[in-house]
């Protein structure tokens, strides 16, 4: 515990998130405020969650922000697929995105089971 940056799903949560910042900057999300806020803020609670679960003292607590950590994966997750619908995201950008959800989050179910133990 507490070295969250050496755990690869962090490290791809990380990713994410700044692929979900650099993508909000410059197609049509950036005109739509109220999107680009909770695309953004669901993307940065995973590896935030998962850094701060990481951290604490007993695995009790990191599993409940590893769980949050997942729930904001599907969150992200379902945010990207409106996009893709609304058009803000292009077919093969959201592909990719969705695909890093879905790998993050079987990481996270791992993970939790892990510290289940």
């Amino acid at each position: 515990m507490g070295n969250f940056q050496e755990l690869h799903v962090w490290q791809l949560a990380k990713d994410l998130a700044v692929k979900i910042y650099r993508l909000t900057n410059v197609t049509d999300i950036s005109k739509d405020f109220g999107f680009k806020d909770q695309i953004q803020r669901s993307a940065v609670s995973i590896p935030s969650n998962i850094a701060e679960g990481d951290d604490l003292e007993t695995d009790k607590q990191s599993i409940r922000h590893f769980y949050i950590a997942k729930g904001s994966t599907a969150e992200l997750l379902t945010q990207i697929i409106i996009g893709r619908e609304i058009g803000y995201v292009s077919e093969s950008t959201a592909d990719e995105l969705v695909n890093d959800c879905k790998l993050i989050s079987v990481m996270l179910t791992k993970l939790i089971k892990a510290r289940s133990l």
